[in-house]
């Protein structure tokens, strides 16, 4: 956007900083269609829609869960019947209305309700609108809700220390700045020719992805072999190819410490810390881990009955609860071809089998001796390196690709601040 200082020929200064003397400023409650009930509105009380209104099939309800940046997430499918859905009418929501997300992760994230349910019903922290389509393009105002100025203003409004909420009333203030309904479309389609690139990208991760994944199945289980690799494969315990890692923290003087938190059993250790905080914290006891070691949470809830291991591929030493089991595969080993082995379905199911439930069966826990004791099929090294390789293949083709998609965002985000703001203006009829 241009600065607020200089305000060029053909440009004014607005409260949203400068824009074309054709564009005008309208706050979020006048993009609603006046001639539609309820055109903005909020979701019901948490007290008028309750789980036990739940059914397994009636009017679709669109949880916050659903309301993706951009772009509707299908999943997580919850139902309310017919009867419950009219008594809290003012709450249902149609395709091609907007729908925004009260809540963070961010607040006031936004996208389009789809068309395969022709209504939906609202969850308490969705809002609705139904803009005026004689003044306002649908997408263009999508993509203006969710530009980086609305939100900016969103957060600002927002209340809550741990998660960010914001009310309607303050939504209802929030400015934007609007172009000539044609010119709105045309900045629509340009940005919808971008999304359709970035759907792309994205449907050819996911299919290369579904492709590696039934690759690496058979690569790991013997069912897909290499030409000139026929002899049988043996079968070895983890013990005898690692080493369990025992080596506790005594004096703080690692390079790092890795943050003490799991996911469904994956270590979460993409936030790490430098040594002078291990140091004030006094984490003596807890285990030292070296690049290449692999990290386990045996103690993980029934929900999520197994995770993978993680390999710990940072260049330093790190310190990791000792909530952990920490092993390292011998030095003569294919590490790779193991690293791979980890994550096949093979391994989540022996962790299952072998797992013993507390008292209460809501959490799962393996014991280090069971552990190490795991059977894992064994090929020569050849053919566990030819395995890794592939598998390696695959992945930075899939690692290229990823790239490439954040660098098409990145630069539909630049086009982004061009069009929205002015600051390149669109020919059109």
């Amino acid at each position: 956007m241009m600065s607020s200082q200089e305000v060029p020929q053909g440009y004014k200064q607005t409260k949203v900083g400068v824009v074309p003397v054709e564009w005008e400023v309208v706050t979020f409650n006048d993009l609603r269609d006046t001639n539609v009930s309820h055109s903005i509105t909020g979701g019901p009380f948490g007290s008028d829609l309750k789980s036990e209104h739940y059914t397994k099939t009636g009017v679709r309800i669109i949880q916050l869960q659903n309301i993706g940046d951009g772009s509707f997430i299908n999943k997580d499918f919850i139902y309310t019947s017919e009867e419950k859905a009219m008594e809290l009418k003012s709450c249902l929501i149609y395709p091609n209305n907007i729908i925004l997300a009260k809540m963070a992760e961010p607040v006031a994230r936004a996208c389009i309700v789809p068309s395969f349910e022709n209504k939906f019903l609202m969850g308490s922290d969705g809002i609705r609108l139904h803009i005026d389509k004689n003044k306002y393009d649908n997408k263009f105002i999508l993509e203006s809700i969710n530009y980086k100025q609305f939100r900016q203003i969103a957060i600002a409004r927002s209340t809550g220390s741990t998660r960010q909420r914001i009310g309607l009333n303050d939504l209802k203030t929030i400015p934007i700045a609007i172009p000539p309904l044609k010119e709105q479309q045309k900045i629509a389609q340009i940005l919808t020719t971008w999304d359709r690139a970035i759907e792309k990208l994205e449907a050819l991760i996911k299919e290369k992805e579904r492709l590696k994944k039934g690759l690496m199945q058979r690569l790991l289980s013997g069912e897909v072999r290499f030409e000139g690799f026929d002899e049988e494969w043996e079968e070895v315990k983890l013990g005898d190819i690692a080493s369990r890692i025992t080596t506790k923290n005594t004096d703080s003087s690692v390079d790092m410490i890795f943050s003490n938190s799991a996911v469904n059993g994956i270590v979460v250790q993409n936030e790490f810390f430098d040594k002078d905080i291990a140091n004030r914290d006094n984490l003596t006891g807890y285990y030292i881990v070296q690049s290449s070691d692999f990290v386990y949470n045996p103690r993980i809830s029934k929900s999520a009955p197994c995770g993978p291991i993680h390999r710990n591929k940072h260049e330093y030493s790190g310190i990791v609860s000792p909530l952990y089991t920490i092993f390292r595969i011998n030095n003569d080993e294919i590490i790779d071809y193991f690293e791979y082995f980890f994550k096949s379905t093979y391994w989540f199911r022996y962790m299952k089998a072998i797992a013993n439930y507390g008292a209460r069966h809501d959490r799962m826990n393996i014991t280090n001796n069971d552990f190490m004791k795991m059977p894992i099929p064994y090929p020569s090294k050849q053919e566990q390196q030819k395995i890794a390789q592939v598998l390696t293949t695959a992945d930075k083709e899939i690692e290229l690709l990823t790239k490439e998609l954040e660098e098409l965002k990145e630069q539909k985000r630049g086009l982004m601040q061009k069009l929205l703001t002015g600051e390149v203006r669109v020919k059109h009829d």
